[in-house]
């Protein structure tokens, strides 16, 4: 049973899924290799065959090179939150330096290239993504977390990591001084300037008290509706008079499948009490362009200023496409609150909560 949680902003696989996952200890990173000629690591990314924004990249193509490798699932908020600064570096120590996404899924629809394209569009990415639906990448680096970050050295080697959100001086520090190793030029010293927005801006963090939540059977916790889960059954839900805090609750006709709740009749809701600025949910349409409506409401009123991107202030908004949906941004002093969505659509899938 694969179990993931988050410790500081990032989020850590444990165990193993549907791919086994290396248990390599992390302090092995780096050490052990294919050949004398061909790191582990880099020959791992080599060997992949589907490449987003460029050709197939080599390890003996990028030798010279200093490398970044950032571990991905495009629905992951701790990784949306340290896009930003990716972008900057890619932009701003180019050539000497190569940014390199692994895009490893964590939920299946994020295997799917077309949704994985379409977000890589939409959020900007203009630096190589690789595709690692089979976790070869994840393995070769024995890597646990997303986001992680790997800095490699123009000789192939593995000479940092970061995990998590944050530190970003530092990693921007660590850049420099393989750039200054390898001959390349660096830049000035400075570090980049980043102004992050909407659900890239940086958390909250003195009001977060909502971990992440997960809705399909295998990993939900503090599910209140009365019954309890029933995994992969239709039942009728209800929400209780009162949710404590963290805890969630269903009402309607769904079916609680391994990764999500699937809604089977419109006028389903799903409540959550909450408390931090920023409430996302990990959702997507059941079928591909049949888009659902719902609506947003907060203590049973429209959310008004604290609506989020994908919220109008009367708390409209409609599930289009597989992806993180951003639906609260509460204005301070930030408090707890209840959290209301009903679909008046059926064809609903709902993965997880997060905040921010």
């Amino acid at each position: 049973m694969a179990r993931k949680i988050v410790d500081h902003g990032r989020r850590h696989f444990v165990g193993t899924a549907a791919m086994t996952i290396a248990a390599a200890r992390l302090g092995a990173v780096g050490a052990a290799q294919t050949d004398e000629r061909e790191p582990r690591e880099l020959g791992a990314i080599g060997r992949a065959t589907e490449w987003i924004n460029s050709p197939r990249l080599t390890a003996a193509g990028l030798r010279g090179k200093v490398v970044i490798v950032d571990f991905c699932t495009y629905t992951c908020i701790n990784w949306l939150r340290t896009l930003p600064y990716v972008r900057a570096w890619s932009q701003k120590y180019r050539p000497g330096l190569a940014v390199i996404g692994v895009h490893t899924p964590e939920f299946a629809f994020e295997r799917n290239l077309e949704n994985v394209r379409r977000a890589v569009q939409q959020m900007k990415i203009e630096y190589p993504m690789v595709i690692d639906n089979d976790y070869s990448i994840w393995q070769a680096f024995s890597n646990q977390y997303w986001p992680a970050l790997y800095f490699v050295d123009a000789k192939g080697r593995v000479r940092d990591h970061h995990f998590g959100e944050g530190e970003y001086e530092k990693s921007e520090r660590t850049i420099q001084r393989l750039l200054a190793e390898a001959g390349a030029a660096a830049a000035d010293g400075s570090v980049a300037s980043v102004e992050a927005n909407g659900v890239e801006a940086p958390a909250d963090w003195s009001s977060l008290k909502s971990p992440e939540n997960y809705l399909g059977y295998e990993r939900t916790r503090n599910f209140a509706s009365a019954g309890g889960v029933a995994s992969n059954a239709r039942r009728s839900y209800a929400i209780p008079a009162r949710l404590t805090l963290n805890h969630w609750a269903l009402a309607g006709d769904w079916t609680l499948q391994k990764q999500a709740a699937a809604l089977r009749n419109a006028n389903g809701r799903i409540a959550c009490r909450f408390h931090a600025r920023d409430l996302h949910l990990v959702m997507g349409p059941a079928t591909r362009g049949t888009p659902a409506r719902f609506k947003v409401s907060l203590d049973g009123a429209p959310p008004g200023s604290a609506h989020g991107l994908d919220v109008d202030e009367r708390g409209n908004g409609a599930v289009v496409d597989q992806r993180l949906y951003q639906l609260v941004r509460q204005p301070k002093p930030i408090a707890e609150r209840q959290f209301e969505i009903e679909f008046l659509d059926a064809g609903v899938e709902a993965f997880a909560f997060t905040f921010g």
